[in-house]
């Protein structure tokens, strides 16, 4: 079994009053895909956050730990600097910037000018970006704009891809097409995507943790969690059928 590249130890994340994210412990190995499903309020959102440096649990909320190194109130910038690729629910893309402009500019920050344009070229070969390379990102629908955000995350060449809600707003061939592209990067990256669609997580048909009431209520392969008649009943519902 593969070292630990992502781990939290007894991670807990209050607001005032509420617990968002209870004790969680969780590890990621080199190369796995993860997904963190849970109801509105599981808890899975924040602890996302606490991941990448958006949110900080302070000192007596538990560790985060990347190959060992504790993280823990890191800013996201400092998080990518260690090689990690972040895609937040906010749109970080820069409309009156062609698809290539924003690529590259992502790519820059971490390989500079020299190793920007072969990072550009690689990215828009991967997820097939060369039809609406040279359009403005303004111009593009949601999912042409969500695969250009992911472009900008893997312009970086990251060894660890932390992805929020990628699927929002998808039609059926962009999430068959997304999900091709995750499949891609997971054979050199690890990935953790959090997200809410069910026919998604099981097109991804990765490990799964389920998050409810802020801990962990169960992990396991993909089919046999989504079966789960716990997670049916504080989740799925009906929809499961």
């Amino acid at each position: 079994m593969s070292e630990p590249v992502v781990e939290t130890r007894d991670l807990s994340m209050r607001f005032g009053g509420v617990v968002a994210v209870n004790h969680v412990s969780f590890t990621l190995r080199e190369r796995e895909l993860r997904c963190l499903i849970g109801p509105n309020g599981a808890g899975k959102s924040t602890f996302f956050k606490c991941l990448t440096g958006q949110l900080d649990p302070g000192h007596d909320g538990g560790r985060v730990l990347v190959r060992g190194q504790d993280v823990t109130g890191w800013r996201p910038y400092r998080i990518v600097r260690l090689g990690i690729g972040i895609k937040t629910q906010v749109p970080s893309v820069m409309n009156g910037l062609t698809v290539l402009e924003n690529l590259w500019l992502s790519a820059r920050r971490i390989h500079g000018k020299a190793g920007a344009d072969g990072a550009v070229e690689e990215v828009v070969g991967e997820l097939e970006l060369a039809p609406i390379a040279r359009r403005s990102v303004g111009e593009l629908g949601h999912g042409q704009r969500q695969m250009v955000e992911l472009g900008m995350v893997l312009a970086q060449r990251p060894w660890l891809v932390l992805l929020d809600e990628p699927a929002a707003g998808l039609t059926g061939a962009e999430l068959e097409r997304l999900v091709g592209a995750i499949r891609r990067i997971n054979q050199t990256a690890a990935v953790v995507v959090v997200d809410h669609d069910m026919h998604f997580v099981r097109m991804l048909d990765s490990l799964v943790t389920v998050f409810h009431q802020g801990s962990i209520l169960i992990e396991g392969p993909a089919e046999a969690v989504l079966s789960d008649a716990k997670v049916r009943e504080v989740y799925i519902g009906s929809r499961a059928a």
